[in-house]
């Protein structure tokens, strides 16, 4: 239990909260994590009988050769979002920014808008592969990025949607404004405006006591995992590294071997 009552103390003494997240971050909400091609085929076994993995599907190039096949993959996981609820864990670091009045930011790879839904104000999120929740034009016709309305609807039998959202400036196939697998064409000003506020907060709050909870964020795609050191590295920051699987993190910060909303809820039992 000391790590858990380590990381309380870290908390508690703390004036700045950074929430790092990836995908672990929505497991216990019931979201899958893609891991592995095991992993991917357990949440989408229609795609191992075609022989595909994640990175097969999350891939640009089917919204301009084949939009059917790319909003099939991409309607599902829409739906499957927006009907999700943000899990006990995110409301932990609501009740921790309340009661300890922080000034804090999440950075996220999700692109699932789990963290706004919990109540994180939009201005204190940084998406750094952008959101479904929003769109932006195949091509791209403009540099526009409109909300996503859409309703996707999808033969399951063949996981190919039955209709296809279009450009709302040049009548094109629209796709999600999220940065797949060698992507060129992803719009990246959102993400782009969002990761301003974020480095601005930072350099706000240059010399306070900074503590880093990471929660889930693997080594596959290890952008948060590097962004969570960087400010352990360079701000007065411990980083808490929450994981199961790859939980190990240089002393003085603090390794959790576990999942986000154990964890979460372990810590929370020291602070109360």
């Amino acid at each position: 239990m000391d790590v858990y009552k380590n990381a309380a103390n870290v908390i508690k003494n703390s004036e700045i909260l950074v929430v790092t997240a990836g995908a672990g971050m929505g497991v216990d909400s019931g979201l899958p994590d893609f891991r592995g091609e095991k992993g991917f085929w357990k949440a989408y076994p229609m795609y191992e009988k075609l022989g595909l993995n994640f990175y097969d599907c999350a891939n640009p190039v089917h919204f301009r050769k084949d939009p059917e096949f790319g909003w099939g993959f991409y309607g599902h996981r829409l739906e499957l979002y927006r009907k999700t609820k943000p899990h006990l864990g995110f409301y932990i670091l609501l009740d921790w920014i309340d009661r300890f009045g922080f000034d804090f930011f999440v950075v996220t790879s999700n692109v699932d808008g789990q963290f706004q839904k919990a109540g994180f104000p939009e201005e204190k999120v940084y998406e750094i592969h952008g959101s479904i929740h929003y769109l932006q034009c195949v091509k791209p016709c403009s540099a526009e990025i409109w909300e996503n309305k859409e309703k996707i609807e999808i033969d399951y039998g063949t996981m190919r949607a039955k209709n296809i959202p279009q450009c709302k400036n040049c009548g094109d196939v629209a796709r999600p404004n999220i940065l797949m697998f060698g992507d060129f064409s992803w719009l990246s000003s959102r993400s782009d405006r969002q990761a301003e506020r974020f480095e601005n907060f930072l350099d706000k709050n240059k010399g306070k006591d900074i503590a880093v909870v990471e929660i889930g964020a693997g080594t596959a795609v290890p952008s948060i995992r590097f962004l969570s050191e960087r400010i352990g590295n360079y701000y007065n920051a411990t980083v808490i590294r929450i994981n199961p699987r790859e939980f190990m993190i240089n002393y003085p910060h603090i390794s959790i071997p576990d999942t986000g909303l154990n964890a979460l809820e372990k810590i929370n039992s020291f602070l109360k």
